[in-house]
């Protein structure tokens, strides 16, 4: 608000910042106030339906879609609208689901660098500024993030770009250099605490328990008030894998594996980030140190008799062996190979001491 009074406001503006931090909400709410000129403005804004308003955002093929067609977010477009629409609060697999894509990797194409190209070269509807949001932009392939630089780099008239990104790493750095960055934190936690009181109805006691599992991510938050949560076959996955490398059944761990490899890439990626979390909670148990634990009543359950095998001797070793399974998923390595191999060398790993 402060650079769109001083008049000093920039063409590209990056919002960065850990996921659930409120950076779309962020975004969506400075593009309403570029774009609020007039009754009729707040109108369309209101339903986000304004015509100089473009969201882009990560794409999947269709089984429907021709084979030389590339993706781009007009194909979803009621899709993401009813999702946004909602709340600006959701993760990447709530997207995928609502694409209907689970098993896919969302990326951005260039046939969406082009679509944009040619919807900002148009004049804007209503004759203020045309607002660009970009969600994950770091998603782009390499021949649409050289478009879109070239659109930086000459940017149309009355054109603002708002980029949305939780990986800034990942962006090529010329695009990096030709936007301003802001980095947002981490919730408070007394806000969060206090909007789960009043928005979610939440008791005192209930509130501070989740408040701490959400470290400061409102996204975490409301995944904890669901009651269908990923992250309770997250933690089934984790104690059967556990117990069976504990158990040296190679076999049955073979089974894990498989069944691991089925449950699409972009899961299996946040299975792995719920792996290291849990590994470092119950390295801090282990060492009685429950006050900066943050574990869900179960998850607390279970580290009681195995939080004893996370250990000095182990936690660096088995944190690599996650980081390193997490990047091979990345880069499209085949999931049984490497959840069966994570698998094999937990037996080694947990005896460690």
């Amino acid at each position: 608000m402060q650079m769109v009074k001083e008049s000093r406001l920039p063409h590209a503006l990056m919002l960065c910042g850990p996921t659930g931090c409120g950076k779309l909400a962020v975004a969506v709410g400075f593009a309403k106030l570029l774009l609020s000129r007039t009754m009729n403005d707040e109108a369309m804004l209101r339903k986000l339906e304004h015509p100089d308003l473009h969201f882009t955002y990560p794409t999947i093929k269709l089984p429907s879609m021709g084979s030389d067609h590339k993706p781009v977010s007009d194909d979803f477009a009621s899709e993401w609208h009813e999702l946004i629409t909602a709340g600006p609060y959701f993760t990447m697999n709530e997207w995928l689901e609502q694409m209907g894509g689970e098993n896919q990797q969302a990326i951005i194409t260039a046939g969406e660098s082009d679509d944009l190209i040619r919807k900002l070269s148009l004049k804007s509807s209503q004759g203020g500024y045309k607002v660009s949001v970009v969600w994950l932009p770091e998603r782009m392939n390499i021949e649409c993030a050289n478009k879109i630089l070239k659109l930086l780099e000459e940017p149309p008239s009355q054109t603002v770009f708002i980029m949305v990104c939780e990986e800034p790493d990942k962006l090529l750095e010329t695009i990096r250099s030709r936007v301003q960055r802001i980095d947002m934190k981490k919730i408070a936690d007394e806000d969060i605490r206090q909007a789960l009181k009043q928005k979610r109805g939440l008791t005192d006691d209930m509130a501070q328990r989740v408040t701490r599992m959400a470290n400061g991510s409102w996204l975490k938050a409301l995944e904890m008030l669901s009651t269908d949560s990923e992250n309770e076959l997250f933690l089934d996955m984790f104690q059967s894998l556990m117990r069976l490398a504990y158990q040296r059944k190679v076999k049955d761990l073979k089974g894990w594996s498989e069944r691991m490899a089925t449950i699409g890439r972009e899961r299996q990626k946040r299975f792995l980030e719920y792996f290291l979390r849990l590994i470092r909670e119950n390295f801090m148990f282990n060492f009685g140190r429950q006050e900066l634990c943050y574990m869900t009543q179960r998850e607390e359950e279970f580290a009681t008799n195995f939080a004893r095998f996370i250990n000095e001797a182990n936690i660096l070793p088995i944190t690599d062996l996650a980081n390193k399974a997490i990047r091979d998923i990345g880069q499209n390595a085949n999931g049984k190979i490497v959840f069966f191999d994570l698998a094999l060398q937990m037996i080694v790993l947990l005896i460690q001491k």
